[in-house]
Parts: C-alpha cells; structure tokens; sequence
C-alpha cells in the first residue's frame, strides 16, 4: 500500500463517520472523539511527512499551500465542535460546517495533489512515504484539535507558504494560520 491509497482510506473512514454523526445523533458522544483523534491524526501526519514531499518533490507548491490552509479552517471549526452539546442547534450547525469543510477539503486533495504525487513519485517513494506516514499518525492519534504544538504549527506555516514563521512564537503562528485560511 502506498501513501495515496492510506490517505484516501482515511478519508472514506471520515465520511463513514460524518455519516453516523449526521445519522445517529445518540452515538455522537461515543464517535466524535474517534473522529477527533482521525482527523488530528491525519492532518499532522499530512502535514510533518507528506505535504513537505508533495511540494517539493512532486512541484504541488500551490496545492499544498492551499491544502495547509483547510487544514488550519477544518481544526478550528472542529475544535469548535469538540465543545458544543451534541443535543444542541449549535452541534447541528457546526457538524455541517465540518462535513462542508472536509469534503471539499478530500475532493480537492484527491483532485490534485494525490494524483500528482502518484504521477511524479516512484513506488519506492510512495511506499516510504506510507511508512512515514503511518507512523507520525500513530504518534498523533489521541491529539485534540486547536493544541498543536509550535513545531507543528511551524511546519503547518511552511507548508503554508507564509513567510517570517520562525521568528513568530506559536500565538503568532496560531492567528497567522487562522487568518490565512479565513
């Protein structure tokens, strides 16, 4: 298995569990903090082992910076999410902003930058890259969204394309990445 399908794994696991939520609004309690753990998981593996490959070593320069970007949007509403009372209008509002969000985010990743690394990167390079992958995103399953640490939020800048990041502190960092994909 090589990164792109371990990616594209992960997500068809989100939207099997945005189904639930969306569905069986009892079992929210139990699943949101699966879906947390994921979606953290997921972003930083993302983030530390393939975006800096993806634009480097397969040119999706453009991609990734706009990929970083609904990473930053996806956390802060999911951290949002975290919050809310799942019985509530709020929950409601909030789950829909996450599943908009995600969505588009997968749709576009699946549309450009996966392809683009499957085009441009040999076997062997894929298959390091799930190995890398799948380990930073076990050392990050539990992780909750919004306590990112600052190296973290320095490779998410990097990978952002914004400039200065490491002279900012991580509050810096924090809104720097938040304005950027607002």
């Amino acid at each position: 298995m090589d990164v792109v399908d371990m990616i594209m794994d992960d997500h068809r696991e989100v939207e099997r569990l945005f189904n639930e939520l969306k569905n069986n609004p009892d079992k929210r309690p139990l699943l949101m903090p699966v879906m947390c753990a994921l979606l953290v998981a997921h972003s930083r593996a993302e983030e530390s082992e393939v975006y800096p490959v993806a634009k480097k070593e397969a040119g999706e320069t453009d991609e990734v910076e706009h990929s970083q970007q609904e990473h930053a949007e996806a956390e802060k509403l999911l951290a949002e999410l975290a919050q809310a009372d799942p019985t509530s209008s709020r929950y409601e509002e909030l789950l829909d902003k996450v599943i908009e969000s995600v969505s588009h985010h997968v749709e576009e990743e699946e549309s450009t930058v996966l392809p683009g690394m499957r085009s441009r990167l040999d076997g062997d390079r894929l298959s390091q890259l799930a190995k890398a992958f799948a380990s930073s995103r076990a050392q990050h399953l539990g992780e909750l969204p919004g306590h990112a640490t600052k190296g973290e939020l320095l490779q998410q800048a990097r990978n952002a394309g914004i400039s200065g990041a490491s002279s900012m502190t991580r509050e810096q960092l924090t809104k720097a990445l938040q304005t950027q994909s607002s």
